[in-house]
């Protein structure tokens, strides 16, 4: 059977860490061999990119590997040129700033355009918050969904929230979101006020570290409770079930 791609070079998807622990803890091996070898990487951040690379594989050679930056500053017509390298043989490694690149990640961009190109797209096994949360929450994991950030406006955001509480209860799927680190304790005071007293919310912070917290209480019982999610990454799903 003839290849159905169009080049040699394979675009690799390569998780990280979600926060500053050993990468073989929560890392697979297969990872660490792929860092090992590749050398052409693209990343948000070359300097967290490089520290990433070093922590999973010491003794590789820093002045050896290429970086092409892909984040708001990032013209799209330069993306595609990104892949160049697996036209001619080459694999490219995708980096993610934590976790797994694609998901809520700009890396999305970069696998969309090799797709279209005929490049090869391997997803290496690693750590996703979002799917890490579903998994502790308790929450329907057959049917969920992931909305990103809520809006900052606060009518816009009490809106939303209360239009992703009856969605819950209508399709009978968790929704979980995200937001700034800064900004969690004030989202969840804004789900305790905004939410029906009954509605399940979880919260998972800091999750694969030693401070990892994943707890899912419904409103009311959360507004008894006391919990400092200041600058800790944070997942929020909320299900309402009646």
């Amino acid at each position: 059977m003839s290849s159905p791609f169009s080049y040699p070079g394979k675009l690799y998807l390569l998780p990280t860490t979600l926060g500053d622990n050993d990468p073989l803890e929560v890392l697979p091996a297969t990872v660490q061999k792929q860092v090992e070898r590749i050398n052409i990487f693209i990343a948000e951040n070359e300097k967290t990119a490089r520290r990433a690379i070093k922590k999973l594989v010491p003794t590789k050679s820093q002045p050896s590997l290429q970086f092409f930056l892909l984040n708001k500053h990032t013209e799209p017509s330069e993306i595609p040129s990104f892949l160049e390298a697996c036209k001619a043989g080459t694999d490219v490694g995708l980096l993610s700033e934590a976790g797994c690149p694609g998901v809520a990640d700009p890396g999305a961009e970069v696998v969309k355009i090799a797709h279209r190109e005929g490049i090869q797209v391997i997803p290496m096994v690693g750590p996703s918050s979002i799917l890490l949360a579903m998994m502790a929450s308790g929450m329907n994991g057959q049917n969920f969904a992931f909305n990103g950030y809520l809006p900052i406006d606060k009518a816009a955001r009490k809106s939303e929230i209360k239009a992703l509480e009856k969605t819950s209860h209508e399709k009978n799927q968790a929704q979980s979101f995200i937001e700034t680190p800064y900004r969690n304790n004030k989202m969840l005071e804004d789900l305790i006020q905004i939410l029906h007293p009954g509605t399940r919310i979880c919260i998972a912070c800091d999750l694969t570290l030693s401070t990892e917290y994943v707890v899912t209480k419904t409103a009311a019982e959360w507004g008894k409770t006391k919990v400092d999610l200041h600058k800790r990454p944070t997942i929020f799903i909320l299900q309402k079930d009646y």
